[in-house]
């Protein structure tokens, strides 16, 4: 390995490690949640999937919309190292985007019972789902002003501290649920409005703490993002929303497709839903990885796309690729020889009330092991061209793949072909596949094109 190619990897390594730490936080952040309302009963548990599966989607669409800051700053700094002006600008208007769409996003979440009587949910559980909501759909702003300050120091190349505050949010998050839910401290129990305000709180806590810090961090003060914060900026909020749309579209669709599955599932019968809701749930954590590695994908191409380094572009967009996809040949191979294991993590499998639960989710993780493949090649091979502003094709990509190929190939195997469960999962990584591929594709093509740069 030449010394470029060195070079390249551990600075790629250096980012992207934190960033999977990140991811892996957040991830039991969310899982903290579902244990509190665990503690207020089934009711609760359910009601507050339903909830939370409606703010997840509107959550994922901002999420994607703020993640335009990161290939932007990345690729001004690559074309000025020392830029301090454009970088501020562009974590402005983001953060103004992430206003704009919040406020009907709010409007929206605040119609949470409505929404799920009209799905035709149980009335009582919508109800619980809606008053969960009322505190909960508050989170969403300060978590996109984190998202945004996030992918700030991540394009600085600095996100250790991202990490560290989303550890302190795990059990700070624990005590707010703990205080609001069940009234210790001296304020009244609120039951399963608690539990939203807790995660409004928490999420308050991840911004108002990462703003600190930038404040005060000696490498991030120069920025001075306070400075002239209100001054509006029509091209580059134009900016951010003609790169950061197609990519919140993007993951709205993967989002979505994966809801829609849920359902898929629940027509099968519980022992069915509750089998796929295991093997996503083992599938989602290994996924942290790749998703890291893909943000991480998406700084080092960027900073290459400012220099107009094609053989920077090239080599930091197939060493991602190169990465991703092997940490996910260890993922498949845990999943095949260990799937017994990994499922004891949640169910009882000495328990023979769950054996065929437990035995459709083995089924599960075995196309799982093929579907981690897939999903690694496009969640990085998706950061790769975020990198260099290529978002809207992907969008398309995005759109045939997982609604026309997944779930149209997943719903004929599980019913017609009467495959069920398994035929669903058989779609999904039917469509991942059909992304993955055309993602790889683009990317060669461009690279072959000499169109990297441009």
């Amino acid at each position: 390995m030449n010394l470029a190619w060195r070079y390249e990897t551990r600075a790629l390594l250096t980012l992207a490690l934190p960033m999977i730490a990140g991811n892996i936080a957040w991830s039991a952040i969310a899982a903290t949640d579902l244990l509190l309302l665990g503690w207020l009963g089934t009711d609760a548990v359910a009601a507050g999937a339903l909830a939370i599966n409606l703010f997840a989607a509107m959550l994922i669409f901002g999420m994607g919309l703020v993640t335009a800051a990161a290939p932007l700053i990345a690729e001004e700094r690559g074309r000025r190292r020392h830029s301090v002006r454009d970088v501020r600008r562009t974590v402005h208007q983001t953060l103004r985007a992430a206003l704009i769409f919040a406020v009907p996003a709010w409007v929206i979440l605040w119609q949470c019972e409505g929404i799920l009587r009209a799905m035709g949910q149980d009335a009582s559980l919508a109800q619980k789902a809606g008053e969960l909501m009322h505190g909960l759909q508050w989170a969403l702003l300060p978590f996109l002003g984190f998202s945004t300050l996030r992918n700030f120091i991540s394009a600085l190349e600095r996100p250790i501290w991202a990490v560290i505050i989303m550890l302190c949010a795990i059990p700070f998050n624990i005590l707010m649920g703990w205080v609001l839910i069940f009234g210790h401290l001296g304020l009244p129990a609120m039951g399963i409005l608690g539990a939203g305000l807790a995660s409004t709180f928490s999420s308050s806590f991840l911004f108002f703490a990462l703003l600190f810090v930038i404040l005060r961090d000696r490498g991030f003060r120069r920025y001075r993002l306070l400075g002239h914060f209100w001054k509006r900026d029509k091209e580059r909020l134009r900016a951010i929303w003609r790169l950061g749309l197609p990519i919140a579209v993007m993951l709205g669709l993967e989002s979505a497709v994966f809801n829609a599955s849920a359902l898929l599932m629940g027509l099968l019968g519980r022992e069915t839903l509750a089998a796929h809701a295991v093997a996503i749930q083992i599938a989602s954590l290994l996924f942290m990885v790749p998703m890291g590695m893909g943000q991480a994908a998406t700084v080092r191409v960027g900073l290459a796309h400012g220099r107009r380094d094609k053989a920077a572009i090239a080599r930091s967009g197939w060493l991602s690729l190169m990465i991703g996809v092997g940490f996910a040949f260890i993922a498949a191979a845990l999943l095949v020889i260990f799937p017994r294991s990994l499922i004891a993590i949640f169910l009882d499998v000495q328990d023979p009330a769950n054996s065929r639960t437990i035995a459709l989710a083995v089924t599960f993780l075995g196309v799982a092991a093929l579907f981690q493949l897939v999903d690694a090649t496009q969640a990085v091979g998706a950061g790769v061209l975020r990198g260099i502003r290529d978002t809207k094709i992907p969008m398309v990509f995005a759109l045939i793949g997982y609604w026309i190929i997944g779930i149209g190939v997943g719903a004929f195997l599980a019913f017609p072909l009467r495959l069920g469960g398994l035929g669903i999962w058989i779609g999904l990584a039917s469509g991942l596949s059909v992304v993955a591929v055309l993602l790889v594709i683009r990317w060669t093509r461009r690279e072959k094109l000499g169109l990297l740069s441009h």
